[in-house]
């Protein structure tokens, strides 16, 4: 197990705008672990609560985002999961207030999966940075928690700069410039085809835009790939970086047709470099990555360094 954190007490504030725990056991693993490591669960109340599939009300999630930077000083906002629910929120939410209250106060949000809904939204409507990142239940109440998870989270959140060399062999792609910079932002790829047309969609030209997704066959990721594309979003970006795209299925019609093919045929058609091999998704091995933050990609034929900074961090370990 990773050694406890030497961090000071961080507190926790748990925001639940999606789904409810689909185990209580895992719930308090994950607080559990948090706890042994500086991290205190302030509002542990919200994990008890349904309604339908999701974790409580309209209101109740919709007090729960705008509860965010509310707190005390260096408090931590972390999503509980995904699913689904925050699209029902998305035009009650107050960014402005949300992004005052956390740059007062010091507080960092981090979140994935349907939680790339409530960061973009953000991002789109204030410029505030938040962390696309672990979730209490996947990843801090898994059986284990990963310790590069770990070590990236805590190393990312209390510090103001990072980076990371990536070993992830980019065969077939078209010469890789040098180096890239812009601004770092994206999250789960379903997600941000959902928010197109919408006030919630991010005008980020000249970006880093980094993708994943789960339970999505090739043929689906390859289908939202393309709206990106066609409503103009892919190729005014600096580079595409794939994540993880797991736990999907392919059938005997396919005939071959995979994420290799997927990623081969976008490598064909766009200006743009587009990497893979990116840790980060729906998976237990990922990074810590602050959307909306300027970061620098240097790629090469055997994977790529990626280096940000300029964002919110909590109070660094004493």
């Amino acid at each position: 197990m990773t050694e406890p954190s030497a961090a000071p007490h961080t507190t926790v504030r748990l925001v639940a705008p999606s789904g409810y725990p689909h185990d209580d056991a895992v719930a308090a693993r994950g607080v559990d672990w948090l706890a042994a490591h500086g991290y205190r669960i302030g509002n542990p109340e919200v994990l008890a609560r349904r309604y339908l599939r999701f974790a409580g009300t309209d209101e109740e999630r919709l007090a729960d985002l705008h509860a965010i930077g509310s707190g005390g000083r260096g408090e931590l906002a972390l999503a509980v999961r995904g699913g689904y629910g925050l699209a029902r929120l998305l035009d009650r939410i107050d960014f402005a207030r949300i992004a005052r209250q956390a740059r007062e106060n010091g507080t960092v949000i981090v979140g994935h999966s349907d939680f790339t809904a409530f960061q973009l939204g953000l991002l789109a409507q204030t410029g505030a940075v938040s962390f696309a990142g672990p979730m209490l239940l996947a990843d801090f109440g898994a059986p284990v928690a990963d310790a590069f998870m770990w070590e990236h989270f805590e190393t990312v959140l209390r510090h103001d700069a990072h980076a990371i060399e990536v070993a992830a062999p980019q065969a077939g792609g078209k010469t890789l410039p040098a180096q890239v910079s812009g601004t770092l932002w994206g999250g789960n790829l379903a997600m941000i085809c959902s928010l197109l047309g919408t006030r919630f969609m991010p005008r980020v030209e000249g970006g880093i835009l980094f993708l994943e997704d789960v339970n999505e066959p090739p043929y689906r990721v390859e289908r939202m790939l393309l709206q990106l594309w066609q409503a103009g979003v892919l190729d005014t970006q600096r580079a595409i970086v794939l994540g993880d795209f797991s736990n999907y299925r392919t059938t005997d019609y396919d005939n071959g047709y995979d994420m290799d093919a997927v990623v081969s045929y976008l490598r064909e058609r766009l200006p743009v470099p587009v990497l893979t091999g990116l840790p980060f998704g729906h998976c237990p091995r990922k990074l810590t990555l602050p959307v909306g933050a300027p970061a620098l990609l240097r790629p090469h034929a055997d994977g790529f360094r990626l280096e940000f900074s300029g964002y919110p961090t909590l109070p660094a370990a004493g």
